[in-house]
């Protein structure tokens, strides 16, 4: 086999894997580096009195007060992940924590872009795509599509 012919049928096999599974598996990355950020916050159902001291003596976001910024993180890290992860309301919650990834490239660890120019890669994709087939919101967008639009119009 020449080496063209070799380079070919590899390409075949990776044109074969399906979107869906690369959107999954962008989903679940993501999620596991927001989700793990989010535990270091809470102790249980309580933030941390650390979480706290950070955002106010070293994260201090602009324009939002340190407490507030410190729950909204919190939240966000906890709530986006989960609904990544199930594949709802996916491209809001992406955008979500892209807007957080800005936040902390920005005004938190300016340096640490070459990580978060690796977040920005995953969540743009997820943004641009969608969560693919594998996920509650293909589930919901194709059964609303498939409702006669007489039904969807008395709703």
């Amino acid at each position: 086999m020449q080496a063209r012919q070799l380079l070919e049928a590899g390409r075949g096999l990776a044109e074969r894997i399906p979107q869906s599974l690369l959107q999954l598996m962008a989903r679940l990355a993501i999620a596991n580096v927001f989700w793990r950020s989010g535990r270091t916050k809470v102790d249980g159902f309580t933030i941390r009195e650390e979480t706290l001291f950070l955002f106010r003596e070293e994260y201090k976001v602009p324009l939002l007060p340190s407490d507030f910024a410190a729950y909204l993180a919190t939240v966000a890290e906890h709530a986006f992940p989960i609904l990544l992860v199930i594949g709802l309301a996916t491209r809001l919650s992406a955008l979500g924590l892209l807007g957080m990834t800005l936040v902390i490239q920005l005004f938190v660890i300016p340096g640490g872009w070459p990580e978060h120019l690796l977040w920005f890669s995953v969540l743009l994709l997820i943004i641009a795509r969608g969560p693919g087939a594998l996920s509650l919101d293909h589930l919901l967008w194709t059964s609303i599509a498939q409702t006669p639009k007489m039904m969807r119009s008395a709703a």
